[in-house]
């Protein structure tokens, strides 16, 4: 089974606020589950949000040819 985390453990998680968490639920930007009052997330889902934010680093000849593209 996969690992369920609290909104508080989500957030030490990535070391980010709980404020965060919160706002990610809110905005429907990760999936979660609602548990009477309580809310969990699972940690592939987390995680997946995480690298769905990952930004690749440019090389020497990607920023050139970005260059040429803007003159």
């Amino acid at each position: 089974m996969d690992e369920v985390l609290t909104i508080e453990q989500a957030a030490a998680r990535i070391q980010m606020s709980e404020r965060y968490v919160r706002r990610l639920v809110a905005e429907r930007r990760i999936p979660f589950h609602k548990l009477g009052r309580s809310v969990r997330t699972r940690a592939v889902d987390l995680a997946a949000h995480l690298d769905a934010g990952r930004v690749e680093p440019l090389t020497a000849s990607g920023v050139w040819s970005g260059m040429r593209r803007v003159a």
